[in-house]
This record gives C-alpha cells, structure tokens and sequence, in this order.
C-alpha cells in the first residue's frame, strides 16, 4: 500500500498591480502660462515672427492686391479681376506657357537623369573622388550671368565659332543655334542643364553614401553588376530623394528666366519667350511705365499652379516615397 503525499496548498495569486493615481489635469490660466516662461517665449520669437512675415508674407499680400488693380506704381486704380480676365485671354502668355513647358520637358528629360548618372559614376571611382566632385560643382561656382555670356560666344553662329568649329572637325556644316527657332530652346537647356547638375551631383553623391554597404555586399554576392546594383539596391534606397529633386526642378523649370532673357530675348519669333519673361516685358518693357498690375496677376496665376501642382504631386507620391 502505498503512502500518498499530502498536497501543497496552491501559492497565493499575486495581486494585480496597483493602478497608477490619476494625473490631474491642471487648468491652463494666464497665470500658469506666464509662470511657465510663455511670456519669455513669446518675447523671444516675436522678432523672428515679424522678420518673417514682413519678407515672406506682407510681398505675397501686397501682390495679391497690387494684381487688382491697374497701376504703373504711380497712378492705381482698382479694376478688380480684370487684369486676371486680361492675361488669361493674351495669346502671348498662351505662347510663353507653351515655350515654358517645352523648356521643363526638355530640361527633365536630359536634365534629370544626367546628374544621378554622373552621381553613380563618381561614387564607383576609388580615386579621386573629391577631385571629380569639385570639377562637377565648378559651373554652380561660376557665377550664371558669366556662364550665360560665355556659352553665349560658344554659341556664335559664325564657322570661327566654338561649337561650330568642333562640328567642322567631323564635317558638319555649321548650326545657327540661337538664331534658330527649332534650335534656340534646346541650346537653352544644354546651358542650363550644366549650370545646374552640379548641385544636384553633390546631393546624389551623399545620398549614395548612406546607402547601406551591406546590400551592395549582398548585391555582389549574387553576381550584380554596377547597373544592377545601381536599380535593384541605389534607386530603391534614394526614392525619397529622386522626388523630392524631381518636384523641385519641375518648379525651378517653371520660373526659367535667366537663360532666355540674356541668350535672347525671348526670340527668335517668341521661340523661347517664357512665363517669367513675359512678366518681366508686362512689367518693365514699356517706355511710359509697365502695367504691372497685369504683370503681378500672372505672378500670381504662377504661385498657385505651382502650390496646386507641388501639392498633388506630394499627396500622390507620399506612399511611394515612404516604402
């Protein structure tokens, strides 16, 4: 027969541990809110709150207001809408937004990818490199009135001229760059296109280095080549960036003003006549006073496309961007 144990009683279940005590919500006075330095906060922004607005949003005001009425900054008069109604009937503003449009289509399509490419480039060099991304950053150095005036004696359409006399060396005729309608926009967005990449350069070359280098390792490991670990590892890992710099050239394209103003004059036959230079002939190519509240309407027009566009280009990409 055999002897049974007696059982052990069963431990005593741990209490549950006690709630934390209820913070109480304190009611926000005046006095509280002076005791806990608001008073000192507000006096210590304030200056940099005006600052702000006095610069950035008193012009934005003072344009919207200016772009109803007629005015030439001496005589005004408020015409309400007119000035809007006036320049969207213009057919010359119809033809600087085409122009305009032709220039950032041209200038996303070589502009764009060109620095990425280089960006590439530089960052599989083991040599060098910061000899390389100092020449590449050299034509944003340069001042862009310079650079315009000497791409300009480039472009001469002269045999003797630079570029002509590089396409002599392979037997072609020489080209009429500027003073071509069919040629004179391009010739604007190679200028701009190298005036510009060198910035974007420096952008891609530090965005490439923090990339993790492990996924190259395991890239490599698979056999990848540099254009593969460039798409499958690199391009992932820079989405953000890529849209980011994409919205910011559409903008930067759409304000063009430089390149068409000092190569020519928005010629030849309003070839290259652009939004930004048309504000500028409403403005100020008028002997007896611009209109500038026409001019300042189409400023107008301008910020809101671009606040509409950057803002469905935002709300479209925000998921892309963040995977």
């Amino acid at each position: 027969m055999t002897a049974t144990l007696p059982e052990r009683p069963a431990a005593a279940a741990a209490p549950p541990p006690a709630a934390p005590p209820a913070r109480r919500r304190t009611r926000r006075t005046p006095l509280t809110w002076y005791r806990g330095g608001g008073l000192a906060n507000l006096l210590f922004v304030l200056p940099m709150v005006f600052v702000f607005f006095f610069f950035s949003w008193s012009p934005i005001v003072q344009s919207v207001l200016m772009s109803l009425q007629k005015t030439n900054l001496i005589v005004s008069e408020w015409v309400g809408l007119d000035n809007y109604l006036a320049v969207i009937t213009d057919p010359e503003l119809g033809r600087a937004v085409i122009n305009t449009v032709y220039f950032a289509v041209l200038a996303l399509l070589f502009g764009f990818p060109l620095p990425l490419f280089m960006a590439v480039l530089m960052s599989e060099v083991r040599r060098g490199k910061g000899l390389y991304s100092a020449l590449a950053y050299l034509p944003v150095v340069i001042p862009p009135v310079v650079a315009v005036l000497l791409w300009k004696f480039f472009y001469s359409a002269d045999p003797s001229g630079v570029f002509n006399t590089v396409l002599g060396w392979f037997g072609i005729p020489p080209q009429p760059w500027l003073s071509s309608a069919v040629q004179a926009m391009p010739s604007l967005v190679l200028e701009a296109t190298w005036a510009a990449a060198g910035g974007s350069i420096i952008i891609y070359l530090a965005a490439l280095l923090s990339v993790p280098p492990e996924l190259y390792d395991a890239a490599e490991v698979d056999g990848a080549g540099i254009w593969r670990k460039v798409w499958h590892v690199a391009l992932p890992q820079l989405r953000g960036i890529l849209f980011i710099m994409l919205i910011l050239q559409v903008i930067a394209t759409a304000q063009v003003f430089l390149e068409p103003f000092l190569f020519t004059g928005g010629g030849p036959a309003g070839a290259t006549k652009t939004i930004l230079l048309y504000i500028y002939d409403k403005a100020f190519r008028n002997s007896l006073g611009g209109d500038y509240g026409e001019a300042t309407a189409v400023s107008v027009l301008l910020a809101v496309v671009l606040a509409i566009l950057s803002w469905l280009y935002f709300k479209l990409t925000n998921r892309w961007s963040t995977r």
